[in-house]
């Protein structure tokens, strides 16, 4: 019987509104985000192919475009964070592990390596292999519990 009030909680309901119409704002401010985000990959793009010589992007060009895209790919994982968690009111922990193993993975690409402390770099890499690790786990076990059954 307290069960059953608990989740009939006038107080708790008007929470959860406060926290899903939220969730709805940050979506569509992300939306936002992507595309102002594309617009600076192409801006970006563009700036570094009409300087001499034209239509050449050095090594920094390339690495400095992927961190754009990068980026962008980043926010696109977080908008849809948003989304399903809108839809099933749950954290799907893949999905969060996915958006932080590509931010690493930005950072890996776009480090500059030649002013970087060694200790820096060596954290870096742990912090990838941990989550790669993780990840990789949270998609095994669901497939060993279907094996089992």
């Amino acid at each position: 019987m307290q069960q059953v009030q608990k989740e009939n909680d006038p107080f708790l309901y008007f929470l959860k509104r406060i926290i899903h119409y939220s969730l709805k704002m940050l979506a569509a401010l992300m939306i936002l985000v992507i595309i102002f985000g594309v617009i600076d990959v192409g801006w970006t793009l563009y700036e570094r192919l009409k300087v001499p010589p034209y239509f050449i992007l050095t090594m920094g060009d390339v690495l400095a475009t992927f961190g754009a895209f990068m980026v962008v790919l980043i926010a696109i994982e977080i908008f849809q964070n948003i989304i399903l968690y809108l839809r099933d009111d749950v954290i799907h922990v893949k999905i969060v592990l996915a958006t932080a193993l590509m931010a690493v993975a930005r950072k890996v690409i776009i480090l500059d390596y030649s002013d970087m402390h060694s200790l820096y770099v060596f954290a870096t890499g742990v912090v990838l292999l941990a989550t790669g690790l993780v990840y990789y786990l949270v998609h095994k076990i669901p497939e060993k519990e279907q094996n089992t059954h």
